[in-house]
């Protein structure tokens, strides 16, 4: 539980009026505290503890406000993240939050936000220190592939994200996505990029096989956005934000990409070893491991996260979010990412670097 401090008068008193209008049957309904959690730059995101009066008595709730930034690291849409949370609430032993509300208006608290529930007890682990999470680092990685299939195992038909997006055909999964982080490259670069370019034109020229099923895809699945309790078990999935539906390939590429493994190769994420990983996600996803599937998803995870990064320094450089992580992702993360993509592209072109 956060410290009993409002660090944000004015947007606490602002919130408590919206959540008692949108609370039915709860009066006097005040914010104990509120806090902002610093750390990812997608959405401003406030830690709070409302008290407030039911039915049955004095209550207390702690709960998770997510506002919209003037600018931020990815361009996401509120009400996908809301209906992706949503859509996965309470299925398949998901530790998904409770989706609340969802506000597109402006007015309430300055920009477009939504609420869920908070889940206690569970701290977020570094991606760059995995060893953080030993003696539990094993028991952790099969809770995060199991997860990571039970996410594409979820039947989407008639779920609160097919009704927000459209589902693409099984053969078009691939090209949607390319197309779409192509675009974010070329439309935020500030200078050229013949990294990101050759591993365009290889994607497209080399498409994978079509999905072997449609499904929910978390969009950003990763050591970094889920809680911990420290004895084992993953008690929270956050970041619901690239959430989608397409390939279930596109989250177990992301979810092993190099750049969140802790500089451990011989371990799928850096937790658990490879085989024990893939066999958890199969038969957790009902999917079957396809190894060319996998090598184009997993290369175009590089070129996704170029289009991540060379978005957010554009955002920092043209003073429109000014959170440093976002010039850290523009330089740091970007030059990992595009030495991992022209390390691998180089032997399909017949070079050695």
């Amino acid at each position: 539980m956060p410290d009993k401090v409002i660090d944000t008068p004015a947007l606490a008193e602002k919130f408590a009026a919206y959540a008692e209008a949108h609370m039915p049957g709860v009066s006097n309904l005040r914010v104990i505290a509120m806090n902002r959690i610093h750390g990812g730059a997608s959405r401003e995101t406030f830690s709070v503890d409302i008290a407030y009066e039911d039915a049955t008595g004095p209550k207390t709730k702690g709960l998770i406000l997510r506002r919209d930034p003037p600018d931020s690291l990815i361009d996401t849409e509120r009400r996908i993240e809301f209906a992706a949370i949503r859509s996965a609430y309470g299925k398949a032993g998901i530790p998904a939050p409770e989706a609340l509300f969802l506000e597109i208006d402006e007015g309430p608290l300055g920009a477009p936000f939504f609420v869920m529930g908070r889940i206690e007890g569970g701290t977020p682990l570094n991606p760059f220190r995995i060893e953080d999470v030993e003696p539990h680092r094993a028991d952790v990685g099969r809770e995060f592939f199991r997860y990571l299939g039970a996410i594409a195992s979820l039947d989407i038909e008639g779920t609160a994200i097919s009704e927000e997006i459209d589902t693409p055909s099984p053969d078009q999964c691939w090209k949607r996505e390319l197309d779409y982080w192509a675009g974010e490259i070329r439309s935020n670069t500030r200078e050229p990029q013949p990294v990101a370019e050759a591993a365009i034109r290889y994607l497209s020229a080399n498409p994978p096989p079509p999905a072997q099923k449609l499904s929910l895809v978390h969009g950003d699945f990763r050591t970094g956005n889920f809680l911990h309790d420290g004895e084992g078990h993953i008690n929270a999935i956050l970041d619901w934000e690239m959430a989608h539906i397409g390939d279930p390939y596109e989250d177990l590429a992301w979810a092993t990409d190099l750049l969140w493994c802790g500089n451990d190769q011989e371990r799928a994420a850096g937790f658990i070893p490879w085989p024990e990983a893939i066999g958890i996600w199969q038969e957790a996803s009902g999917c079957k491991f396809d190894p060319a599937a996998f090598e184009w998803w997993s290369l175009f995870a590089h070129l996704k996260g170029l289009g991540i990064w060379t978005s957010s320094a554009r955002a920092y450089a043209d003073a429109k979010n000014d959170d440093p992580i976002l010039a850290w992702s523009g330089w740091f993360t970007h030059a990992a990412h595009e030495l991992m993509l022209a390390s691998r592209l180089a032997p399909k072109h017949g070079v050695d670097l």
